[in-house]
């Protein structure tokens, strides 16, 4: 019977529809022949019922679905006594849970999908975790004897003798104007248990929008709100749900610092991170979370910060010897061939002007500069700085008041464009959308296998554009906007919605084009990681955000990275193993080296 187990069925519901089809699954399944109920579709049932415990894995219903709604997954052989949660039949399944410890950070890391919010909700007791048995769910006395002998035994009695209480900040933080009615001061006066709000509205910048309205906040401002209205409770379990989303660097290490001061000798607090240099420098210890999104998670037992983070990169738990992911991910940055003198002369060169652009009471400068193709230039600043406006007049959507030198004009170029919020309009499928936007190349074969396949298109193609979530969507623009013939890509926060191992692809992908294509690209990325991943060439804004600020000119990669880590005050090392950016902790022996020598970014160690 145990052998039996080991694998799971998952009915996607949204895509599963009995009455459109000839049940095809049912028709071909070798054990519903021989007259066992393995799959049933009754006229009343709206989706697929497969039976697990019947199924043999074959995969026929897999491959004769019309609506590709079937998955027939083979589980590691242990793991079926480990399960945590199952939201019912032939649905997400999670293993195992991360176990916090108390005064340190735990930090969550893994894909979209695949069960990092269900497993913040168990733990945080909005969730009664029914150990797979969804038809039957235990009692609590059953659930405390199941986790008997680990941390999680006495974490589990502390939330039911109730003196722990948890606030979680959630995911999506556009969501909180259709909860939270009111000015920011007000819902912070409410909710000011701790005697900390002045402190926290210098820390996290709110001290600009304290008379604003909660429904007229940015994304970023909201996202610094909602960190501040759980940081100023009183609580035991502070849960944070990917906390930097719409941050800038500066802004993201200011969260980083606001979530460890809520460290208390007998309080919890657990992070969800895409951004892995954040998540280091957050953390205390992380558990990785690995399997297939959508069907089902595992949680790996903790590890340090750099092992854990190290772990899901290479893609392979040594502690299970199991490789979860085909390939591992490494951050080599490849000197390119421009610094090379006498090949300078086969690249096309660009020039910009000086220009200049005042709304409002925000003025922007933009330095004189020049460009050449296969190249791609990061913009890095903070908020506020004026990088979208300089997209946008790079662009022409946005006329400069004032262009100094020879030709007055900006050189005109075909631009494609990715703006910072993508809003789903189009009221047809993917497939039609592309269609009609990138007809040609779509179906050209390079674009297909170096752009949309990494980027998982092919399974987003029959979904309608409205109902696809914010990383799908994220995607979809990606594509779009690459696909679209340009002498310039101009890419607006491309990491945004989506998760660690997607930011990577991301990368890869925008990299890889701009190089064949032999195009120039601007990229805006807060992502560290990824921007340091990305930039041949830098250009650093200067100045006052929202008032008066200065894009220098583009600069090689190290010393642009060491003037804009300079005014943040913060060093980075590379990590040995897979060259990633870590962060130094602040007045670390390495911080205070790297800040006497003036070498804030290390390229090599």
């Amino acid at each position: 019977m145990s052998d039996r187990l080991t694998r799971i069925a998952i009915v996607t519901s949204d895509r599963c529809k009995p009455k459109k089809c000839r049940q095809e699954c049912k028709k071909s399944c070798p054990v519903v022949k021989t007259g066992k109920l393995c799959i049933e579709v009754t006229p009343a049932s709206k989706i697929a019922f497969i039976s697990e415990e019947l199924c043999i894995g074959c995969g026929i219903c897999v491959k004769k679905c019309p609506f590709e709604a079937i998955q027939i997954i083979n589980l590691p052989k242990d793991l079926d006594k480990d399960t945590t949660h199952r939201y019912g039949p032939n649905t997400f399944k999670l293993h195992r849970l991360p176990v916090p410890r108390p005064g340190q950070v735990l930090g969550l890391v893994g894909t979209n999908g695949i069960g990092k919010s269900t497993a913040l909700k168990v733990l945080a007791g909005k969730l009664k975790p029914n150990l797979g048995r969804f038809n039957n769910p235990p009692d609590w006395q059953e659930i405390l004897t199941y986790f008997r002998g680990s941390e999680l035994q006495n974490y589990f009695t502390r939330i039911l003798e109730d003196n722990l209480k948890a606030i979680i900040k959630p995911q999506y933080v556009d969501h909180i104007p259709r909860a939270v009615q009111g000015n920011v001061g007000q819902v912070l006066d409410q909710k000011d248990e701790r005697d900390k709000k002045a402190e926290l509205c210098r820390d996290l910048e709110l001290n600009q929008v304290i008379d604003r309205n909660v429904g007229d906040l940015s994304g970023g401002e909201l996202q610094r709100f909602a960190i501040a209205v759980v940081a100023i409770q009183n609580a035991e379990i502070y849960m944070f749900d990917e906390p930097s989303s719409y941050l800038d660097v500066k802004q993201r290490l200011k969260a980083a610092q606001v979530i460890r001061s809520l460290l208390r000798p007998n309080s919890y607090v657990i992070v969800v991170e895409h951004d892995l240099s954040v998540l280091d420098y957050l953390s205390d210890f992380i558990c990785c979370l690995y399997g297939k999104p959508g069907a089902y998670g595992v949680v790996t037992l903790p590890f340090s910060v750099r092992e854990g983070i190290n772990i899901f990169l290479s893609g392979f738990v040594p502690t299970e010897n199991l490789r979860f992911r085909d390939e591992s991910l490494t951050f080599k940055v490849a000197e390119t061939p421009q610094e090379n003198a006498e090949e300078i002369q086969t690249y096309a060169r660009y020039k910009s002007p000086t220009m200049s652009k005042t709304q409002g009471n925000f003025k922007l400068r933009v330095v004189e500069g020049e460009f050449t193709d296969s190249q791609i230039v990061v913009m890095l600043g903070e908020n506020g700085t004026g990088k979208t406006t300089f997209i946008r007049m790079l662009a022409g959507l946005l006329k400069p008041d004032t262009v100094e030198g020879s030709e007055a004009e900006i050189p005109e170029f075909n631009v494609s464009y990715k703006p910072q919020k993508i809003s789903p309009k189009f009221q047809f499928s993917v497939r039609q959308l592309l269609h009609s936007k990138i007809r040609d190349s779509y179906m050209h074969p390079q674009f297909v296998s170096d752009v949309m396949k990494p980027l998982l298109i092919e399974q987003l193609m029959d979904q309608e554009v409205v109902n696809l979530s914010g990383g799908e969507l994220q995607r979809v623009a990606l594509c779009l906007c690459l696909g679209k013939p340009a002498d310039i890509y101009l890419i607006d926060e491309p990491s945004a919605y989506l998760d660690s191992e997607q930011r990577i692809v991301a990368s890869k992908v925008i990299k890889r084009f701009i190089l064949h294509a032999k195009k120039t690209a601007f990229v805006v990325e807060h992502d560290f990681i990824m921007a340091s991943y990305l930039a041949d060439r830098v250009i650093v804004y200067e100045g006052q955000p929202s008032v008066d600020c200065t894009a220098n000119s583009p600069q090689s990669l190290l010393t642009g990275m060491n003037l804009f880590l300079s005014h943040l005050d913060i060093t980075f090392r590379r990590d040995p193993s897979n060259y990633r950016p870590r962060i130094n902790k602040l007045e670390s022996t390495k911080d205070r080296e790297q800040k006497a020598a003036g070498s804030y970014y290390y390229l090599d160690d």
